[in-house]
């Protein structure tokens, strides 16, 4: 494909909740000491007095955002995906989950794709947590226009939103003169009956192209994006189960409790078919250059036109 404007979702990230704040007077953004790498700073530097830094101290955040948002502000709490949802789980279960209380969570640089960060900070099992608090809504989004599109809809949301981020710049393949967010709705991105990717985040433009690439090979494979994990759109998944027969799941997340779970969940109880999952194989990361350990860990267009390949064998 053509060279493409490359946008890191966390970039995206800052400039619609800067945008949002021209907009909502009740806007509130908390930070824990990491303005600058999750991009709240552009926001911070805009509306100084609508920012708190919470400093290094995220599940005390959580707690900050829960009573922030019971007195009717629209807040957004933000770190990095390791130690928002992993750090401050329990806050987020028991002072946002239960009490169903619309804090927005920003959770950056998520994924084996931190890169030089390593391990201690690639996280992967973000979605798999999330997914486990009743209510609690799940976004990730491919690019800067969906990004973008999925903060205006949380900030809308009636309810605990979970907004997943990356810190690699990525593909802008979305129109934003025509793409249109619909929370819980995936997108067809490309026609086809033989088989059927499905994925999410920075894996659906590699989607895009393997399907491309198969193309090639008379291999029609359909691709789908499904932005909203939680709750997932049941009714595209088992439309293209029936009409193509397997589906190749594809996340920058663990293989266990992510999209390709959940996935699985709905054809399993609805239209049994092959599911085969892409993802982190039940292993942590380590450091190294994004782009490399994307391709170490199979998550790109080459390793899905293999996966695709010997499922249609």
């Amino acid at each position: 494909m053509a060279d493409m404007v490359k946008i890191a979702t966390r970039d995206s990230y800052g400039n619609a909740l800067a945008e949002l704040g021209e907009k909502l007077d009740n806007l509130v953004v908390l930070d824990a000491d990491l303005a600058a790498a999750t991009k709240t700073g552009i926001f911070k530097k805009k509306f100084p007095e609508k920012f708190i830094d919470c400093g290094i101290a995220e599940s005390n955040m959580i707690g900050v955002a829960a009573g922030l948002a019971s007195t009717g502000k629209v807040v957004f709490a933000s770190s990095f995906a390791m130690f928002a949802a992993g750090r401050a789980f329990e806050q987020i279960r028991n002072s946002v989950g239960y009490p169903h209380i619309p804090v927005k969570i920003g959770a950056t640089h998520a994924g084996i794709s931190v890169g030089e960060d390593g391990a201690t900070h690639q996280c992967n099992e973000d979605i798999a947590l999330m997914r486990t608090i009743p209510g609690m809504t799940i976004i990730n989004p491919a690019d800067d226009v969906e990004a973008k599109a999925a903060v205006f809809a949380a900030a809308e949301h009636d309810g605990p939103v979970y907004l997943r981020f990356g810190r690699l710049a990525t593909p802008v393949f979305n129109n934003p003169e025509t793409y249109k967010f619909e929370l819980g709705k995936g997108v067809q991105l490309k026609e086809g009956n033989d088989i059927t990717i499905v994925a999410t985040g920075l894996m659906v433009y590699e989607a895009i192209v393997a399907a491309e690439e198969l193309a090639k090979d008379g291999i029609n494979a359909r691709v789908i994006n499904i932005h909203t994990i939680k709750p997932i759109d049941k009714d595209i998944i088992i439309k293209a189960a029936k009409e193509t027969g397997k589906i190749v799941t594809v996340e920058e997340h663990s293989v266990i409790g992510g999209l390709g779970s959940a996935v699985s969940d709905v054809v399993t109880e609805s239209c049994p078919v092959p599911v085969i999952k892409i993802g982190v194989n039940d292993r942590f990361g380590y450091s190294g250059p994004a782009v490399k350990l994307l391709k170490e860990f199979g998550l790109c267009s080459e390793n899905i036109i293999e996966t695709v390949k010997s499922a249609l064998k």
